[in-house]
């Protein structure tokens, strides 16, 4: 008898917006049904249903003992490198016998920063097929924004992936929250570098909060600068191209084929005025609908560092 393959958890950030949260459980559902082969289920880490815990009480129902846990984030920051281990860490404790891998955050994959292209040229409308009638074309792409320089500095890597090759005048980097510039910043930054048409492109896999905010700003701005021509971008979205990268993803991590990027991170390398984070033991996230976790910010804790390698 064949042993079945690992299920696949997808762990998902959370947020408080419903349309976003029914984007997450939609994609989590499509991929089940593409692959009936497969055990999958998803959770978040917080702010909404379900939690991560629940989705590992699912598999385990069904009878799993194996999975490969992917982290549905373009980016590796605080979520990716410390709360899910932390969080998976803390579902073994609960179920003995269970055994799982780890994969790596999405991005910034070429599948995916081709949806980016198809996102600008949706916008254009079709009048930028070519590097010369994108040349007059300025992106700003605008990332969630972290505490974790390594997190933000990979939103700038996927910037110049997309700007590689393809002919825009350029592709500047912005973020939403926690890091500069903001997207009025990042705005008067393109004026600065000689814009002359803008599109603002939110690097978010699904509808939310955030991406909300990020057009409400650019058209704030964009209302107080009526000689600059802007516009807004759609967010990635449940493409094919994501759905395979999902798999690839599974893939990798089933195999044993990790690659985190362990050499940039605040836990693990002294960054300037980060000093204090090496070394820093990681902790489960306390998630507000988790009512099995009665250890709050305060649980167990394994270990100086919870990336795999």
């Amino acid at each position: 008898m064949t042993t079945p393959p690992p299920a696949l958890l997808i762990a998902g950030h959370g947020t408080r917006d419903d349309a976003g949260a029914e984007a997450f459980r939609d994609f989590v559902r499509e991929l089940g049904s593409r692959h009936p082969e497969l055990p999958v289920a998803g959770g978040f880490i917080e702010l909404s249903p379900p939690p991560l815990g629940d989705a590992v009480a699912e598999l385990v129902e069904r009878g799993v003992r194996r999975f490969a846990a992917v982290p549905l984030m373009l980016v590796s920051a605080g979520h990716a490198k410390g709360d899910i281990p932390a969080a998976l860490a803390r579902e073994k404790e609960r179920h003995p016998g269970i055994s799982y891998t780890y994969g790596r955050p999405l991005g910034p994959h070429p599948s995916l920063l081709a949806v980016l292209e198809r996102r600008l040229d949706e916008v254009l409308g079709g009048t930028a097929r070519t590097p010369e009638d994108r040349a007059d074309v300025t992106v700003l792409l605008v990332g969630r924004g972290s505490t974790d320089p390594d997190a933000n500095a990979e939103v700038h890597k996927a910037a110049r992936l997309l700007w590689e090759g393809r002919g825009y005048a350029g592709v500047e980097t912005a973020f939403v929250s926690l890091a500069a510039p903001d997207v009025p910043s990042g705005l008067d930054r393109c004026v600065k570098l000689g814009a002359r048409r803008i599109v603002v492109l939110p690097y978010f896999l699904f509808t939310g909060i955030l991406p909300d905010r990020v057009r409400q700003q650019t058209e704030g701005w964009a209302a107080a600068h009526p000689e600059v021509e802007v516009r807004s971008a759609d967010v990635i979205g449940p493409e094919p191209e994501l759905l395979d990268l999902v798999m690839e993803r599974y893939e990798e991590a089933v195999k044993g084929d990790l690659r985190m990027n362990c050499d940039s991170c605040v836990y693990r390398i002294a960054l300037p005025g980060f000093e204090d984070k090496v070394g820093l033991p990681q902790q489960p996230h306390f998630h507000p609908d988790d009512e099995g976790d009665h250890h709050g910010h305060h649980g167990h804790h394994h270990g100086a560092h919870s990336h795999a390698h």
